[in-house]
């Protein structure tokens, strides 16, 4: 068989492939560390992208040290690239501000919000019989805030906020053993951030009885953070609602993305939602009103299908 024959038959086998093999498109998703809530999240978006457009999208799933990385490699990353974040953490970038002083880049001006996820809720959890009802009641309690990660931070923040400061003993153990602490009387309470239902929200109550406090509106506005409602059901024993905060996180991408694609993750997203929610509840939380969290500029392809849903934008992210 000559060199001639040998192309006729490539070419021959080529042309019986899929169409849709050809039409592929592959989509880069960088969440977060490896067994984190947010990981898990963008495993469920990448199955439930690719069961929604049959295969013509396929997300690969990349593991992230945390939102500042992933706004900083918007920056350099070519195509698709699609990150979450915070949208205060792109508000910075784009002005050069807190930890990104001295990295500005004119690249983030391109960053553009696609659709929102699950947002980080906090969580302050205390032992049914630890007599506390508000947060003043903290006082000369035993609370387990963790080490190093934003509830951490933000339940440090909360304390000093409300004069607990020095009125609360900081238990020296570690978050993933919340739970059993809890549970033999070594806390009496603590302190998650993560998107609601918590898995270790969920252990605890099912371990010990357990409440979790609500903010005031006055306690929320000093936070300067988003207020978030937890329904009442959501947990063992919890017969109220539960008022508290939230960081807001977003699935972002550039403008490198073309509106076509933007379009079509993002209608699919919001057709998987409901499949995906069965699977895992943090994605009932996820609803079309947290599009408000959104600061910035909304890709023109993910604004064309807010526009057909009937989703009103403000201006800001036009």
């Amino acid at each position: 068989m000559n060199i001639w024959s040998k192309l006729a038959i490539a070419a021959s086998a080529l042309a019986l492939l899929p169409l849709s093999a050809a039409a592929e498109t592959r989509i880069t998703y960088k969440s977060a560390s490896a067994g984190s809530s947010y990981y898990q999240m963008g495993v469920q978006i990448a199955e439930a992208i690719k069961a929604g457009t049959d295969g013509d999208i396929i997300v690969t799933l990349e593991e992230s040290q945390g939102s500042v990385q992933n706004v900083m490699e918007a920056a350099v990353r070519p195509g698709n690239y699609v990150f979450t974040t915070p949208p205060v953490l792109v508000s910075l970038a784009k002005g050069g501000k807190a930890m990104f002083e001295g990295k500005e880049n004119a690249k983030f001006a391109d960053i553009r919000a696609l659709f929102p996820i699950p947002s980080l809720t906090m969580h302050f959890v205390v032992r049914d019989d630890a007599g506390v009802e508000t947060f003043a009641d903290l006082a000369g309690k035993t609370i387990l805030l963790g080490k190093g990660s934003f509830g951490a931070r933000e339940g440090e923040k909360y304390l000093d906020l409300f004069g607990l400061k020095d009125k609360v003993t900081l238990a020296d153990v570690e978050l993933s053993n919340a739970g059993p602490a809890l549970k033999n009387g070594q806390i009496d309470g603590f302190v998650t951030a993560g998107s609601w239902p918590a898995p270790n929200v969920i252990e605890a109550a099912a371990g010990t009885g357990v409440s979790i406090l609500s903010l005031t509106d006055e306690q929320i506005a000093e936070t300067k953070r988003t207020k978030l409602v937890i329904p009442a059901g959501t947990y063992a024993g919890q017969g109220e609602d539960i008022v508290t905060t939230s960081l807001p996180v977003v699935a972002f991408t550039t403008a490198a993305m073309d509106d076509d694609t933007a379009y079509e993750l993002t209608k699919t997203f919001w057709e998987q939602k409901d499949r995906m929610g069965a699977d895992a509840p943090w994605w009932n939380g996820v609803s079309e009103a947290l599009l408000a969290n959104i600061t910035g500029k909304i890709h023109p392809g993910a604004q064309r299908y807010y526009a057909e849903r009937g989703v009103e934008l403000s201006d800001a992210q036009k």
